[in-house]
């Protein structure tokens, strides 16, 4: 797939995609056209093999300051319900698009995080912060339910339900220590550094074994609602798919050989 991006700054590093947010002189905000860009490239992900992990920051030292407050809450208040639930469910659309690609995505977050640009960094399968950032999930405090973009869903299993009601009925901001002691930071890091610490675990997972990268993170997405006897019986039959390919033969011929083993993903 040849990704070429107007509304956010896209680049490939080998294997490596990153996505950065690029406006910011207003904090980087998602307007109607970004959240639909970003949405068809992680869409589109799903059937390219040349991408194999994902980084996603932002610009001038923050993340994302949400949607576009000119750009969209205004014509927002404007519109009838069909209009309204054809971007709700728009927005939704994205986070469902990052979930569903099989590459790990990695958010790197410093400064501003909040709304969209928090369920976005939710979405994520791990999230790199620094101690500076400010991460809050403020849709209460323009008048909206704290229920946008799977974040009822989501959040409190990164955190726990009484922390993530806490920030969603309060829309107040969660320091980057809080989010790491919470769990909804996978690491701190000193903000000159996060985005190459970020890209260095991303270029980690790419070397690994990507097809069965992609099954892991099938199975986090859909055992979520499953008994644990279900659960356990759909890890027995991805893993019996997983050892069908050739990276589990070359783990273990690397093994024996007492070698590093080389993945190719198939």
């Amino acid at each position: 797939m040849t990704i070429k991006a107007e509304h956010f700054d896209w680049q490939q590093d080998g294997d490596v995609g990153l996505v950065t947010l690029n406006r910011p002189d207003r904090k980087n905000p998602l307007t109607f056209e970004s959240y639909a860009e970003l949405r068809d490239t992680f869409r589109g992900l799903c059937g390219d093999d040349s991408v194999k992990a994902v980084v996603i920051s932002g610009q001038g030292g923050n993340f994302c300051s949400g949607g576009d407050v000119h750009e969209i809450i205004g014509p927002l208040t404007k519109m009838d319900m069909g209009g309204l639930l054809d971007f709700t469910r728009m927005t939704g659309d994205l986070i469902k698009a990052i979930r569903n690609c099989p590459q790990p995505v990695i958010a790197a977050i410093d400064g501003v995080c909040v709304g969209a640009g928090a369920a976005v960094a939710m979405a994520a399968d791990m999230r790199f912060g620094t101690a500076q950032s400010k991460t809050a999930f403020l849709f209460t405090r323009v008048g909206l339910a704290g229920c946008d973009m799977g974040a009822c869903a989501m959040l409190p299993r990164l955190i726990g339900q009484g922390r993530a009601s806490e920030l969603l009925f309060t829309g107040r901001s969660m320091s980057g220590d809080e989010a790491f002691n919470w769990g909804f930071f996978n690491r701190l890091c000193e903000p000159e550094a996060l985005n190459e610490q970020a890209a260095a675990m991303a270029h980690r997972l790419a070397d690994g074994p990507n097809f069965a990268h992609g099954i892991t993170k099938n199975q986090l997405n859909v055992e979520w609602d499953m008994p644990l006897d279900t659960a356990i019986e759909a890890e027995a039959q991805a893993q019996a798919i997983c050892m069908q390919t050739e990276d589990f033969k070359r783990a273990y011929r690397a093994f024996v050989a007492r070698q590093r083993p080389v993945f190719k993903g198939n």
